[in-house]
């Protein structure tokens, strides 16, 4: 993947629940529960496979048209996963972005 490409795209967000903590404006909630959660626990399947199933599962909402995901273009997606690990999030930044 072209590095100034990935640069380009929008930020994933840290969900907190420390006080005072605010979604930044423009940023949309994709954590569990929601309609962008990945249905796919960490817990259960591994955060390495619950990352590919979910990629596969949004590819089967998409061609299906069960999901829509243009409106999370050019926004930064929050979810609870440290920043540091790879998150459901960062496919939802890529695949929308595309």
């Amino acid at each position: 993947m072209d590095q100034e490409w990935v640069s380009d795209l929008p930020a994933r967000i840290q969900l907190r629940r420390t006080k005072g903590w605010r979604l930044p404006e423009g940023a949309v909630r994709v954590a569990r529960p929601g309609k962008r959660g990945n249905p796919f626990s960490v817990a259960e399947h591994g955060r390495e496979q619950a990352i590919a199933l979910f990629s596969a599962y949004l590819d089967q909402q998409l061609a299906i048209g069960a999901l829509d995901i243009t409106e999370l273009r050019g926004k930064a997606l929050a979810c609870w996963c440290r920043l540091d690990e790879p998150c459901h999030a960062d496919i939802l930044i890529k695949r929308a972005n595309i």
